[in-house]
């Protein structure tokens, strides 16, 4: 597996592996406790998790009104790296604010995970690398809401 560029398999088996090793008490490494925490929050995948091949193969398709749940678990995994290390830089401050505001932290995290979906989606569109001043920037209007 490519530690910074993971096929579809290789993340779906990641969050799969990491969720396995939280229920059986297993020691795991901090990127594993951290997905683990993650899929936590998100009772409505944990059976999904464990169910084998057919859901590690499954396709999540927005014309079926379906969120992938990969997809969403890979997300909040990103944004709670970006917050760790505070890259973008600004990232955390405008998380503090958004959490002061919100008062729940799952809730605030979506809020973010929205951003960076919209300014991942505006990368691909522009076929330019990510602008994380414009990203950081979107949080802080969340924030303000």
């Amino acid at each position: 597996m490519s530690l910074f560029n993971p096929s579809r398999d290789q993340a779906r088996q990641f969050l799969v592996d990491a969720w396995k090793k939280r229920i059986d008490k297993l020691p795991a490494t901090a990127l594993e406790i951290m997905a683990a925490d993650v899929v936590q929050l998100h009772p409505e995948y944990h059976a999904l998790l464990g169910g084998g091949e057919e859901a590690l193969a499954r396709d999540w398709t927005p014309e079926q009104g379906e969120t992938n749940p990969f997809l969403h678990l890979s997300l909040h995994l990103a944004i709670e790296e970006q917050l760790q290390i505070d890259q973008p830089q600004g990232i955390r401050a405008a998380y503090e604010q958004l959490l002061i505001r919100r008062g729940d932290r799952h809730e605030a995290l979506h809020a973010i995970l929205d951003c960076l979906a919209e300014a991942i989606w505006r990368s691909q569109r522009d076929r330019a690398p990510m602008d994380g001043e414009a990203y950081v920037e979107s949080i802080r209007r969340a924030a303000g809401r």
